[in-house]
């Protein structure tokens, strides 16, 4: 119960920003996971790029800020390897049949 009650009232507990930031923030993480069963001409590129740098500052910052800040660091760093995750299969989808696609209706 001591426990409890520490982790209720510690400076990253749930009646603080640092917990309940965090936790909205998985919602990015949620969302690019089931991005991954979309095709990959649906991503794109220069929003998954934004949440690339988005996630790399916040890690940043998570790890600057006092009282560290673990759990949204691994929110971040998840989300960053996500989101790279989804950058390489719009990349290889361009690289591949997208591409030539795109190109000759660019052409057009």
């Amino acid at each position: 119960m001591n426990a409890i009650r520490a982790f209720i009232r510690s400076p990253t507990g749930p009646m603080t920003t640092h917990f309940w930031g965090p936790v909205a923030n998985w919602g990015f993480v949620v969302a690019a996971l089931s991005d991954m069963k979309k095709p990959a001409d649906m991503i794109s590129p220069k929003m998954t790029g934004v949440l690339c740098v988005y996630s790399l500052l916040f890690m940043r910052f998570a790890w600057m800020v006092q009282p560290r800040n673990y759990l949204l660091l691994a929110c971040h760093a998840s989300n960053e390897v996500a989101q790279l995750y989804q950058l390489s299969r719009w990349m290889s989808w361009r690289a591949s049949e997208g591409g030539e696609a795109a190109s000759k209706a660019a052409g057009k």
